[in-house]
């Protein structure tokens, strides 16, 4: 999941950076409000997902002295800066620039020629020419997003793309199809404001349109913002929660559960932590010959004449019943452990503590074997 993050983001950065580039040259030379914000729309792309490569390289970090469960939260961190920040910067330049843009619309004739290095230019040839290229690079960095984000669609067995935009468990690959996809709807916006006013002549069309990339900027913004705080304020795993349930309730020496709780750090490590209570007819068959082999074991490494202690005899017997105890206690930890974690591999880190025993109602007949 991470590796298709990261090819994504590689390709989005240089797409846009050369995007960038051709756009703010035909911006300057034809004077189009609707090209200027779509050429700062493409720079806060590359730098917003300049922010997204450097969360996945923070986050993809070990665990260490200082973060005993790795860095992972770090990536939702970068994320939310990029959010806040650089689109919401792209938004309120392009708004501003729009609103230039309306008050200036009396003191240029709209897609006027214009003479750049010694040449006469015709505004509207190049914006449609950049805007053309740029729809090509984009449009290649939406399909190689758009791919790694239906295969992680895939493996959560999901079907509706639209729907698993607010399901994914990767906000940086959702991050970059949002913004990939963003970018192919400005570059429509501006073909259609330039395009309008070239038929019109009417500039009035360019800023409209122009105003619209720059509000679609602020509503991914906030909803990219929106999805990078729920991974900072310690979310809950439901479905990791649902499968531990599940898999306690099956297990025939588990009673019940008891204050269970998760915390994700990211989309590959889940923290989870419960109590169980044991099922004491469950336990209980097969402890006695455990704790008498294990008691033999002991009084075993005495020496012979040491063997027949009475007071040797009661340690070893205590020993014998706490060590057999723990051992069983920690077997089923472990199968609970083992169970959850090869339904959900994520789960990576599962703190299970044995609450005690559940008695039952109604004591037996005969004590079990």
């Amino acid at each position: 999941m991470a590796h298709g993050s990261r090819t994504a983001v590689l390709t989005a950065i240089v797409s846009n950076a050369l995007v960038t580039v051709i756009k703010f040259i035909a911006a300057m030379i034809s004077g189009s409000a609707a090209m200027m914000n779509e050429a700062v729309h493409s720079l806060m792309d590359t730098l917003n997902q300049g922010f997204l490569l450097i969360g996945l390289y923070q986050g993809g970090r070990p665990a260490d002295e200082h973060y005993a469960f790795g860095h992972g939260q770090k990536k939702y961190l970068w994320n939310l800066w990029s959010a806040i920040g650089l689109f919401s910067i792209g938004s309120g330049l392009g708004l501003s620039h729009a609103w230039h843009s309306w008050h200036d619309l009396g003191n240029k004739i709209p897609n006027e020629p214009t003479l750049f290095l010694g040449f006469t230019l015709n505004p509207l040839w190049i914006n449609m020419s950049v805007l053309t290229i740029a729809f090509l690079l984009e449009g290649y960095s939406f399909l190689v997003a758009l791919k790694s984000y239906l295969k992680m669609m895939q493996r959560a067995g999901k079907s509706n793309p639209f729907s698993f935009l607010i399901e994914a468990n990767d906000p940086t690959l959702v991050a970059v199809v949002l913004e990939d996809s963003v970018a192919m709807v400005g570059l429509v916006f501006a073909a259609l404001g330039v395009g309008m006013t070239a038929v019109t002549g009417d500039g009035i069309w360019d800023v409209s349109f122009s105003a619209l990339i720059a509000v679609m900027l602020g509503m991914i913004a906030f909803y990219l913002g929106y999805t990078n705080m729920r991974y900072l304020a310690d979310m809950r795993d439901s479905e990791a929660e649902e499968t531990f349930l599940r898999i306690a309730n099956v297990h025939h020496q588990v009673e019940r559960c008891h204050d269970l709780r998760s915390i994700i750090l990211d989309e590959t490590t889940t923290i989870l932590v419960a109590e169980v209570e044991l099922r004491e007819e469950a336990v209980l068959p097969g402890l006695h010959e455990r704790i008498q082999a294990e008691r033999d074991a002991i009084l075993n490494q005495l020496p012979a004449k040491r063997r027949h202690d009475e007071k040797l005899h009661c340690y070893a017997a205590a020993r014998a019943a706490v060590i057999v105890t723990l051992q069983r206690t920690e077997e089923i930890i472990d199968e609970l452990e083992a169970a959850v974690k090869q339904a959900l591999p994520r789960v990576r880190n599962i703190t299970v503590e044995v609450e005690g025993i559940a008695t039952l109602v109604e004591l037996p007949d005969q004590p079990p074997p």
